[in-house]
């Protein structure tokens, strides 16, 4: 399986960190090669945007496929890679929700996206609450307290 970015990350963080993203500003710019414009027509009337991108600062040797505690805090219990949204994932994805702030062009202005500046962009898709979850919504106490932060 191959994958091209659809676009980029400009702006915002530059440094990885894992916490406080919640008012980073930034734009995910399309290639302006692949599309034009109208490849972002209506998306401007969605509050919320899904982002799938890749962490691509993550080196092949640093990806997990077993478990561990989540940002090393031994006080949380021993977790597999899937069961947590850790960056040392098998294929390096991250998937973000953020706020739409505005489109201009090829730009789409963002904010709360938890991706830093030339982060390869793999997709972006309208959050619709329709695709959230169904029924109540359940998570251990540890995944709480790491989120505690986060945005």
């Amino acid at each position: 399986m191959q994958s091209e970015p659809v676009g980029v990350v400009v702006g915002g963080r530059v440094e990885v960190a894992d916490d406080d993203w919640g008012r980073e500003r930034a734009v995910i710019r399309l290639d302006s090669g692949r599309f034009d414009p109208e490849a972002l027509y209506g998306l401007e009337s969605f509050s919320h945007l899904e982002v799938v991108y890749h962490f691509d600062r993550v080196p092949e040797e640093k990806i997990e496929t077993g478990a561990r505690r989540p940002r090393g805090n031994p006080d949380w219990p021993l977790v597999g890679i899937f069961a947590q949204r850790g960056k040392n994932r098998p294929n390096r994805l991250g998937v973000s929700r953020c706020r739409v702030l505005r489109v201009d062009g090829l730009d789409v202005h963002v904010e709360g996206l938890d991706a830093v500046d030339g982060t390869p962009v793999l997709d972006l898709k309208p959050y619709m609450a329709e695709f959230g979850p169904r029924g109540d919504v359940s998570q251990p106490e540890w995944a709480t307290q790491l989120m505690r932060d986060y945005y």
